[in-house]
């Protein structure tokens, strides 16, 4: 049987300077890579934070907008503490919320209208 590595999502944006306001300088991404076929061409950006890998897209094609996906993360309240430390204008997180399966979780939509959950495990 073959080994499976990790999913890389594909999330659609419309607006480069939006996305990189959203996930380069709140949620802290790092860009890894950049490509667009020509000038004034749709850009598809790769970032990264702590082993976590995201697509962004403006090709039409490439993705539907309001996706929603989970990111494990170590420490959910400490990132919402930081995340809200830098008072960004469009999103407040507060801390997570205990679930019944489990874990603590926080959700923050993009301006695109995607979803975005980090969760931890509860310590027991």
């Amino acid at each position: 049987m073959p080994t499976f590595g990790p999913a890389t999502p594909i999330l659609r944006i419309f607006d480069e300077a939006k996305a990189r306001e959203f996930y380069l300088d709140f949620l802290g991404f790092s860009v890894s890579f950049e490509h667009r076929f020509g000038e004034d061409f749709p850009l598809y950006l790769g970032i990264t934070h702590s082993g976590c890998e995201l697509h962004l897209s403006e090709h039409h094609g490439d993705a539907s907008p309001g996706a929603h996906i989970r990111i494990a993360i170590d420490d959910v309240n400490a990132y919402c503490r930081t995340l809200a430390d830098k008072q960004y204008k469009f999103a407040k997180p507060g801390y997570a919320s205990k679930t019944p399966w489990g874990t603590l979780e926080a959700t923050l939509t993009d301006p695109f209208g995607n979803r975005l959950t980090f969760y931890s495990d509860v310590k027991n």
